[in-house]
C-alpha cells in the first residue's frame, strides 16, 4: 500500500481534532514522502498549521448542496490517491466519492458504507482502550495502514516550542509578564461541564499568589461575561481575553502559560497537547474517554453516583462539580509546578 497524495477529512471540533493528532502523526510516519492535505472546518484550521503531518490545509465550509458539489469538484482536480475520513458523517464520504478519490477509508457509520472502498467496522465496547485517541488510531490499524498502536501515543503538538515563543511576546505586550496562569472557565458542550466560576477565581488567585504569577482568562465571545466575572474576583494581575483571540493566538498564549486550569473543553485539550501542566475539572463527562494525556496532566473530580452522565445540563444539583473544592484544584496545580 502506497499513496502519494492523501486527503484527510478532519473532525469538526477542537477537542476531537486534538485527540486525532496521534493518528495523523502515525499517518505521516507511515507515508513520510506523501503530500498530506487536511480538509478542515475554518474554526479548527489553525490547530494544524505548525504540525509536520500537514502539507496543505484546505478550508471547507460549504453550507448548501451547490457549494458542496463545487468543493468536491475542486478536490477532484488535485487527484488524491486516498481519502481517510476521521469525521464520521455521510457527507464526508459523499464528498470523497464525488471528488473521484479512488481509495476512501472510513468507519462504517451514518449509512455511508456504499460510498467507501474500505468501510471499517466500528470498534465495539472493550475492543480498544476507552480514550478517544485510540478510536482514530484503530481506523488506521484496521485499514492496514499501521500494524500496531504507536509505542508513545501521548497527545502532543509538535509546534509547541514555536507557539510558546510567540505566546510569551503576546503576554508581555498585554502587561502580564512571562509568569502566567491560564484559566478557561467555559465549556461549549453545556453548563453541566462547567465548574463554579468563583472557584476558578479562588484557585487561580491562590496559585498566582504563591508563585508570583499573573492570570490570563480565556474564552469565546459568548463567554465574555463569564470570563469577566472570574477575572473580577482575582486579586492578582489579571486580564480576560474572552472573544479577543483567534485559535492560533490562543494556542500561542496557552503554550506560554506555566500551568492551565480548565473544564473539560477544547482549551483543555490544546493546553495539555502543548505540554503545559494542566489541571482539568471533570464531572458530567468521562475523563477516561476524553481526558488530557501524559504526566503533566491532572484530572480533579469527585465521585458521585450519577457521574459521568454525559448530559449537557444537570437536572438536579450539579453535585459532581459543587463538591470539587478550590483548594484541591490549586494544590494540584502547585504540585505540577514543583
Amino acid at each position: 500500500m502506497n499513496f502519494d497524495r492523501i486527503l484527510v477529512r478532519a473532525t469538526n471540533w477542537v477537542g476531537d481534532a486534538v485527540m486525532s493528532i496521534p493518528a495523523l502523526r502515525a499517518l505521516r510516519e507511515r507515508f513520510p514522502q506523501a503530500e498530506i492535505s487536511i480538509l478542515v472546518r475554518p474554526w479548527v484550521a489553525d490547530l494544524y498549521g505548525r504540525e509536520p503531518f500537514c502539507d496543505r490545509l484546505i478550508a471547507y465550509d460549504a453550507r448548501d448542496l451547490r457549494a458542496k458539489w463545487r468543493a468536491a469538484r475542486e478536490l477532484a482536480h488535485i487527484r488524491f490517491d486516498c481519502a481517510i475520513l476521521l469525521q464520521n458523517a455521510f457527507e464526508a464520504a459523499a464528498l470523497a466519492r464525488i471528488a473521484r478519490i479512488p481509495v476512501r477509508i472510513g468507519y462504517a457509520r451514518d449509512g455511508r458504507s456504499p460510498l467507501l472502498t474500505r468501510a471499517i467496522a466500528v470498534p465495539r465496547r472493550g475492543e480498544i482502550p476507552r480514550h478517544e485517541r485510540f478510536y482514530y488510531l484503530e481506523l488506521l490499524r484496521r485499514a492496514g495502514i499501521i500494524s500496531a498502536m504507536p509505542a508513545n501515543d501521548v497527545i502532543r503538538l509538535d509546534g509547541a516550542a514555536e507557539a510558546r515563543i510567540a505566546g510569551l511576546k503576546r503576554l508581555r505586550e498585554a502587561g502580564l509578564g512571562e509568569n502566567v496562569i491560564g484559566v478557561s472557565p467555559g465549556a461549549a458542550y453545556g453548563s453541566a461541564k462547567r465548574w463554579l466560576p468563583e472557584r476558578f477565581a479562588e484557585s487561580a488567585d491562590r496559585v498566582a499568589r504563591e508563585t508570583g504569577a499573573s492570570v490570563a482568562v480565556f474564552g469565546s465571545k459568548d463567554e465574555r461575561e463569564l470570563c469577566a466575572s472570574v477575572a473580577a474576583s482575582i486579586s492578582a494581575p489579571v486580564r480576560s481575553f474572552a472573544g479577543e483571540t483567534t485559535l492560533a493566538e490562543f494556542i500561542d498564549m496557552a503554550a506560554a502559560c506555566r500551568v492551565y486550569l480548565t473544564n473539560d473543553s477544547g482549551a483543555m485539550h490544546i493546553a495539555s497537547a502543548l505540554g503545559v501542566p494542566t489541571v482539568a475539572i471533570f464531572g458530567a463527562t468521562d475523563d477516561l474517554a476524553t481526558g488530557p494525556t501524559g504526566p503533566l496532566a491532572r484530572v480533579v473530580r469527585e465521585p458521585v453516583a450519577c457521574s459521568p452522565c454525559l448530559l449537557r445540563e444537570c437536572p438536579i444539583d450539579h453535585r459532581c462539580m459543587r463538591r470539587v473544592e478550590a483548594a484541591r484544584v490549586a494544590q494540584s496545580a502547585l504540585e505540577l509546578l514543583k
